[in-house]
């Protein structure tokens, strides 16, 4: 017998919503940040070239990822809306349809990056043995393409049923089995196995993300939403294969536009020295470690505005994101000053360099300012695309990661000559105006979908 799915998003307290999705969702991002943090660790152990081509390899990778991470978002916003409308064929074929896009993807992508990604890294290094490496792990990763992208195509269908503890399993399975896998393939077993060397990492990769991708299958086909499905579900449907498309490319996209605005920050840097591209790496995992909750809040609130909006309860979609916001500013109100107070002995924890530490401050105190507005940012991209508007997530990325940091870093670096200061404060301003057009967008796209962000307008309250 099917197991019915965990939580009915429509009714209930959005508090208790809140607790089972957020907290799950955040824990399942900490166990992927150390999941990466165990390759660092080993490939480090190599050799500084096995490491440089290791942060390539997995920078490139992630351009490929990106996808996955956007079939997700788009798959539990249409999932949800379905559920929400109580079209259990409807979502059955969805889930059936998402599966066999998912496999259609990682097969198309896994072609491209065997012809791009050695392209690709010629291009980001010099030639010597950590572009090697790159080149090397990234062939082996190939493999881990369709564990990614259908993995995260599964996620999508059970958070949209309310389910984000499966992935937090997994990921924390993964983590373990990552730490026996890497030292096992790498040094091997002494007197029986010599090991394969820096190939391990990934090797181990493609093992755990497989298990990963297994796990997820088997219990996606084991909740509700699959109840019934046949062959036929499976079979492509350009049409929704389309609809698939127009939700997953805007979020994926908008993840790829990040990693270039990070390329951008760091060729500014370049000519404050060495010391200040370290402090902006550490500082911006710091940040990463401090956001995770707000991240996982903002998981929290994609499918159940998704499925309030199905159901066409839109004043319980204004609730979801009211709550996720109040959520969030009590957060930041308690995290902000640990944030300034702790700069110096975060930095600490991670680099022992006095000139890096001393750029390392700066930024995480400037960055402490910025939290709040960073929540915003992520509540309101979980809104549109439960509204089913994926394709303004990507331009609000393209203003502030792509434009907005390339254009305000430039302004005060060359009008005002505040030194590193001036691209802190080009970063901050790109934040900011991204959120003053996120919330512009936010209120005219809920204004047509569910009468406004903060009450029903006057016409429709009337009927």
């Amino acid at each position: 017998m099917k197991r019915k799915a965990q939580v009915d998003l429509t009714t209930g307290p959005m508090s208790q919503h809140f607790k089972t999705l957020a907290i799950p969702a955040a824990l399942g991002m900490v166990f992927n940040t150390l999941y990466n943090m165990v390759d660092i660790y080993f490939a480090g152990r190599l050799d500084t070239s096995a490491q440089a081509g290791l942060a390539i390899g997995f920078m490139v990778f992630f351009v490929y990822v990106a996808f996955g991470f956007g079939l997700s978002s788009g798959v539990s916003a249409l999932i949800g809306g379905a559920i929400g409308a109580k079209d259990k064929r409807r979502a059955r074929r969805l889930a059936g349809q998402a599966l066999s896009f998912s496999v259609l993807i990682s097969l198309v992508l896994m072609a491209v990056g065997l012809w791009l990604s050695p392209v690709i890294v010629e291009f980001v290094s010099e030639p010597g043995p950590y572009r090697t490496a790159a080149t090397r792990y990234l062939f082996l990763l190939q493999l881990a393409i369709p564990g990614f992208v259908v993995a995260y195509g599964c996620n999508g269908a059970l958070q949209a049923q309310g389910d984000t503890a499966t992935m937090t399993r997994a990921l924390f399975v993964a983590f373990l089995a990552n730490i026996v896998l890497n030292p096992l393939l790498i040094y091997g077993i002494p007197g029986v196995w010599g090991g394969i060397g820096f190939d391990g990492l990934a090797v181990s990769t493609v093992m755990s993300q497989t298990g990963v991708m297994a796990f997820l299958l088997w219990r996606l086909f084991d909740s509700e939403v699959t109840d019934g499905i046949r062959r036929a579900h499976f079979r492509p449907r350009l049409e929704t294969f389309g609809a698939l498309t127009k939700q997953m490319l805007p979020s994926s996209f908008s993840l790829q536009v990040m990693i270039i605005s990070g390329f951008v920050v760091q060729y500014a840097l370049k000519g404050f020295g060495g010391h200040a591209i370290a402090a902006y790496g550490v500082g911006m995992r710091i940040e990463q470690l401090v956001l995770l909750p707000i991240l996982g809040v903002s998981i929290a609130v994609l499918p159940i505005a998704a499925q309030n909006f199905g159901a066409g309860d839109h004043e319980r979609v204004r609730e979801a994101f009211a709550f996720g916001v109040k959520v969030a500013l009590v957060f930041m109100a308690i995290t902000c000053p640990i944030l300034w107070l702790g700069a110096p002995y975060a930095l600490g924890f991670f680099t022992k360099d006095p000139a890096v530490q001393e750029v390392g401050v700066g930024y995480l105190r400037f960055d402490a300012l910025l939290l709040p507005v960073y929540s915003m940012l992520f509540l309101i991209n979980s809104l549109l695309q439960a509204l089913k508007r994926p394709i303004f997530v990507l331009w609000i990325s393209i203003y502030r990661q792509g434009f907005g940091v390339a254009f305000f870093v430039w302004l005060f670096l060359t009008f005002r000559g505040w030194d590193i200061w001036s691209v802190w404060f080009g970063i901050g301003t790109s934040v900011v105006t991204g959120l003053i057009l996120s919330l512009i967008i936010a209120s005219r796209v809920s204004a047509k979908e569910i009468g406004g962000l903060r009450s029903a307008a006057p016409a429709q309250a009337s009927t």
